[in-house]
């Protein structure tokens, strides 16, 4: 009896003192908050500034993204700080002394990413809706979460209008964004990846700066073929190609195309056989048809065919089909090339160093001295070092490897993250550049083709 009213006496007197030091503790982390400057809300393709405030001198604090994909992978990244004499992190002064990257990177907690489920490339199909980026601050020692934000990424401005393409509009498949205004605009004709439908994302911001962007699908979208198709019909792009040009807000005479991978020889040959395009842009692709053959009429080019024994396994195990094409130049490949030559479009080559998918480099080097040859000046090129296969729009998280859907194994795609970052970042601005430059109506421009 006697020790129970020692121990409610005890209470009595330290109670206060506990409530007290809880009240601090609380009222601290309740002081800690992230900001996202100029507004927690903004475009994929934009950087932010953020900062961590209401931390103690110089503690130590991890910041921690997250984000969920539209197949439902998670994307992370992490970074350790340190807050300044004021208990301030400010990611565009402070630098990450540890994580999933070092140094002062501003944007680090969005390009750093990387998916919980390996060898995912971060998808996104409908751009109507935005992406979250939920951001954490917490205590280095204890792990208690100091303060949340979340970071809305958007893909539409206001007034974009965006049209789905589909039996009405004929054979053609894919979705057409209109910037809002009366134009007229530059067109461009977005195509991308073997099995990978179409890119909303990379449309729809290009659309934001003032482009009419088809982002056309020709496999795995719809109603077309899941799979390789047994040949690819040029008439089909043909017939994008007139669509484009035939809207109202389009501005001519000549459009853009936009390429990546496998969907680069196709835009060498819309430009070598059709007319209507002025501009080129050609990323990590190749300069021969391959594995399947291209039709145009009563043209058929025949595809380079992969030599299974040229691919190697990495020392992790993984697919590395750089080498697998064989030499176009050898007099019984040559039918494979796509005759540029053909074309007075303007081309930029965009070429990784680091691409594993194939050796864009080479390809991009044959082109541009194939276009020499034949005494032709219509080109660029554009070398990032270190850059993987995929290169996207900024921000856009570096996917290393993944499932090819050609090979049907999963296979390096080569790059290191910062590199590929900087070069995301570098070509988006080309891009714009490079399709405002020829796509000006001047009718001396336009490529025309002579058949």
């Amino acid at each position: 009896m006697l020790a129970q009213l020692v121990y409610q006496e005890f209470l009595s007197k330290t109670k206060p003192w506990f409530l007290w030091l809880y009240t601090l503790m609380r009222s601290n982390s309740q002081q800690v908050r992230v900001r996202l400057l100029p507004s927690p809300r903004c475009f994929f393709d934009e950087p932010m500034h953020m900062k961590v405030d209401g931390l103690s001198p110089h503690q130590k604090v991890e910041l921690r993204s997250k984000l969920r994909d539209d197949k439902g992978i998670i994307f992370r990244a992490s970074a350790l700080y340190s807050a300044d004499s004021t208990g301030q992190v400010d990611l565009c002064l402070s630098p990450s002394l540890g994580g999933s990257y070092t140094g002062v990177e501003p944007m680090g907690l969005f390009w750093a990413m990387t998916p919980e489920t390996p060898h995912r490339k971060l998808l996104k199909n409908n751009v109507l809706s935005s992406m979250m980026v939920d951001i954490e601050a917490l205590h280095e020692d204890t792990g208690e979460i100091l303060a949340t934000e979340t970071n809305e990424r958007q893909f539409m401005t206001e007034g974009l209008r965006r049209i789905t393409l589909g039996m009405k509009h004929g054979r053609i498949r894919g979705t057409l964004f209109l910037p809002p205004g009366p134009g007229p605009f530059p067109g461009i004709l977005d195509v991308y990846i073997l099995g990978g439908g179409i890119s909303e994302v990379r449309a729809s911001l290009l659309a934001n700066k003032g482009f009419v962007v088809l982002a056309l699908a020709y496999s795995g979208f719809q109603d077309l073929p899941k799979t390789m198709p047994k040949y690819f019909d040029l008439e089909y792009f043909e017939e994008a190609i007139t669509f484009l040009r035939r809207q109202p807000q389009v501005q001519g005479p000549g459009i853009g195309i936009l390429s990546i991978s496998k969907s680069g020889e196709l835009a060498l040959s819309m430009a070598s056989f059709l007319s209507g395009i002025s501009a080129i842009v050609w990323i990590n692709g190749c300069n021969a048809n391959v594995m399947t053959p291209l039709h145009y009429k009563d043209l058929v080019i025949p595809p380079l065919m992969p030599i299974l024994e040229n691919m190697t396994l990495t020392p992790s195990g993984l697919l590395d089909v750089r080498d697998a094409l064989p030499d176009q130049i050898t007099e019984s490949n040559r039918g494979s090339v796509i005759p540029i030559e053909r074309s007075s479009s303007r081309f930029l080559f965009v070429v990784s160093e680091d691409d594993r998918n194939w050796n864009s480099c080479l390809f991009a080097q044959q082109a541009a001295a194939q276009l020499r040859h034949h005494g032709k000046d219509n080109f660029g090129v554009v070398t990032y070092p270190r850059a993987g296969h995929f290169l996207e729009v900024p921000y856009m998280p570096h996917c290393p490897s993944g499932f090819h859907s050609a090979v049907g194994k999963v296979v390096v795609f080569g790059g290191e993250a910062k590199a590929h970052h900087e070069a995301q970042l570098d070509l988006w601005r080309r891009v714009q550049e490079f399709f405002r430059t020829h796509l000006k109506d001047n009718s001396n421009t336009v490529q025309k083709a002579r058949l």
